[in-house]
């Protein structure tokens, strides 16, 4: 499995598990703050992946 697969499925996952503590608590919950938080930075290393590939072209 390539690295762009890995983290494409790690942002799946955070996505789901994201969407699910948003159900249970507001958006200004420390919970909630913190798994919008650990989705964005995978979304990050995504866009740097995504960076390098088109660099390397």
């Amino acid at each position: 499995m390539s690295e762009l697969d890995r983290i494409t499925n790690q942002i799946k996952e955070l996505r789901s598990s994201t969407i699910e503590v948003q159900k249970n608590n507001s958006f200004t919950d420390p919970e909630t703050v913190a798994a919008c938080h650990e989705l964005h930075t995978a979304l990050d290393r995504y866009q740097g992946i995504l960076t390098r590939i088109m660099e390397d072209r």
